[in-house]
């Protein structure tokens, strides 16, 4: 048996580019695909939800200021993967591929194995 090799980060069961659902706070139900992770306050920038206003002091970009939209951090917990055969929210679970030996993620519900950027 190969011998695994363990990250220095935490493993989260979402990725960038995953399409996930929100299953808990203001946008429940709501599905998006992940932009960003910040590891260190366990949060996943969802893109077009959770919608803030933002005032934005005048700059040379932006040299009348005023305010902007922008998405807002969701804790990582407050979302779960969606099946990429039934489209419905599901957990993840991580097995070893035979074929190359490394550590694949598996949607629990289908059993189907989860391609990052899906």
């Amino acid at each position: 048996m190969k011998k695994v090799e363990i990250s220095k980060h935490k493993k989260f069961h979402v990725r960038t580019g995953d399409k996930v659902m929100v299953i808990a706070g203001n946008e429940k139900g709501k599905s998006g695909v992940v932009a960003k992770i910040n590891r260190e306050s366990q949060r996943v920038i969802i893109e077009g939800l959770n919608m803030v206003t933002k005032a934005v002091k005048p700059s040379n970009e932006n040299p009348e200021g005023g305010f902007i939209n922008k998405e807002a951090g969701i804790h990582i917990s407050n979302v779960m993967l969606m099946d990429p055969k039934t489209g419905k929210a599901t957990k993840v679970g991580r097995k070893l591929d035979e074929k190359t030996g490394k550590l694949v993620r598996y949607a629990k519900k289908s059993g189907e194995i989860i391609k990052t950027g899906n």
